[in-house]
């Protein structure tokens, strides 16, 4: 039974949303703010999300731009914005699917099981570990141990020693590494690189097998 992360603050709307759900045998999550949603997200487990843009609090924009930093599920737009411009700028921007107000329940059904189908053959195709000498990531439970003993890192850490894994040998600048896991321009954030890569260093107790080692001037290396 997979759970569906409701966000729409029009009472009426999340009822009707709600229902069909239910009585297609979905389980559902409600959200009537973008601050409540993005709560709720980090707290519970979840298969698709349903995103209203003009929410109270944090909108819709903001909260899909938040969280795929982190993550994959599958989000369909439902919004009164018909414009074509905000339209491409949602699919461009992280949006899987995108549909405008007044829509119809049952197409509505249709395009959730669709976005379903394909995060199950995504997640099959994508299915794999990624293991360094005594160091092993499960892309898909974002799980990283350490002598099999489980490591908890946080989003960013994560993202950076999967960088660093997936690219052996290879010489990051500061600019490099913010830019691929912030995705956005670097602006002297070298403050910023280097306590993350202090935290990953003192969470997996490297600093004496020296994986990650420190290239003077450049940035840093996987070794």
């Amino acid at each position: 039974m997979a759970t569906i992360l409701i966000m729409e603050d029009d009472m009426a709307i999340h009822s009707l949303i709600n229902e069909a759900l239910e009585l297609n045998g979905f389980k559902t999550i409600s959200a009537y703010s973008g601050t409540e949603g993005k709560l709720l997200f980090e707290q519970a487990q979840m298969d698709l999300i349903l995103l209203d843009l003009m929410l109270p609090g944090m909108n819709g924009e903001e909260f899909l731009q938040q969280i795929r930093h982190n993550t994959n599920i599958p989000v369909i737009v439902i919004s009164a914005k018909n414009d074509q411009d905000t339209k491409l700028e949602l699919l461009t921007s992280g949006a899987d699917d995108y549909m405008t107000k007044p829509f119809d329940v049952k197409e509505l059904l249709a395009r959730i099981h669709i976005q379903l189908r394909h995060a199950i053959k995504t997640s099959e195709d994508n299915k794999k570990e990624i293991q360094y000498k005594n160091i092993s990531i499960d892309i898909d439970t974002r799980e990283v141990k350490l002598n099999d003993e489980i490591i908890h890192l946080t989003g960013r850490e994560y993202a950076i020693l999967l960088l660093f894994l997936e690219n052996p040998q290879k010489v990051f600048s500061r600019a490099n590494i913010y830019e691929s896991v912030w995705d956005e321009p670097y602006f002297d954030s070298d403050k910023t690189i280097n306590m993350h890569i202090s935290n990953i260093r003192n969470k997996l107790n490297l600093r004496d097998t020296n994986y990650i080692k420190t290239i003077w001037g450049i940035g840093f290396k996987f070794d």
